[in-house]
């Protein structure tokens, strides 16, 4: 019993690293305001960079990066102590070494349900793309680096973030499986770029109408105006 209540609860403080609201408390520390009424009603940087300015937008980017970061590195330690704890007969053949990825992978997908799924927030947040980074640079550098490289020469040409995250989130998937990675990983960047994917359904609408704003265009909130 106690062993399951230990993977709930790993799971439980990974959701809730992820669910750190990070951009509405920027909003409500710097202007007194709930950055879900302004601009694109997202938590994420971007819109704090619309709404709040360049350097909130940036330590917002940061630590939402690094609370993808925490989530993997903690369960790392916290099931690495638990699983050899596990319950299981003497006579299963079972490697609980082997099950270390498995429940990494489940930390990954519930610091990104967290961040924008977040329990402060009624269950509204960002869009996960910058978390997921954190999330990919921990369980690979490779593939976190080329996801960040690729999301950085897309946001350099068309000046557009959704543009360069669900790309960035898509180049996760494929570099996945150029590395020698646990089946676990491999489905985690899967799972996690699809979600982070999904998020951006409504900019991929409006990618396609012509519609999106640019990095820099002028925005409906309070910095704008």
């Amino acid at each position: 019993m106690a062993f399951w209540l230990g993977n709930a609860i790993g799971l439980v403080i990974a959701y809730l690293l992820g669910s750190i609201p990070t951009g509405y408390l920027a909003g409500q520390l710097l202007r007194g305001l709930d950055i879900r009424e302004h601009g694109s009603k997202s938590t994420g940087a971007t819109n704090v960079l619309r709404t709040l300015g360049k350097w909130p937008a940036l330590v917002v980017l940061l630590i939402d990066v690094l609370k993808g970061v925490a989530a993997i590195v903690f369960a790392r330690w916290f099931y690495a102590w638990l699983l050899p704890q596990a319950p299981f007969p003497s006579s299963t053949a079972i490697d609980v070494h082997a099950l270390l990825p498995w429940a990494v992978c489940l930390s990954g997908l519930a610091v990104l349900l967290g961040h924008g799924r977040s329990i402060w927030l009624n269950f509204t947040g960002g869009k996960s793309a910058a978390t997921g980074l954190g999330v990919l640079l921990a369980i690979s550098l490779p593939v976190g680096l080329g996801a960040l490289a690729v999301w950085s020469v897309v946001l350099a040409i068309f000046r557009i973030v959704s543009l360069s995250s669900i790309l960035a989130a898509l180049t996760a998937v494929v570099l996945v499986f150029c590395f020698e990675l646990p089946l676990p990983y491999r489905l985690l960047v899967i799972a996690g770029g699809m979600y982070v994917i999904v998020r951006h359904r409504a900019n991929i609408l409006r990618l396609f109408s012509g519609s999106e704003p640019r990095l820099g265009q002028s925005g409906s909130g309070p910095k704008a105006a």
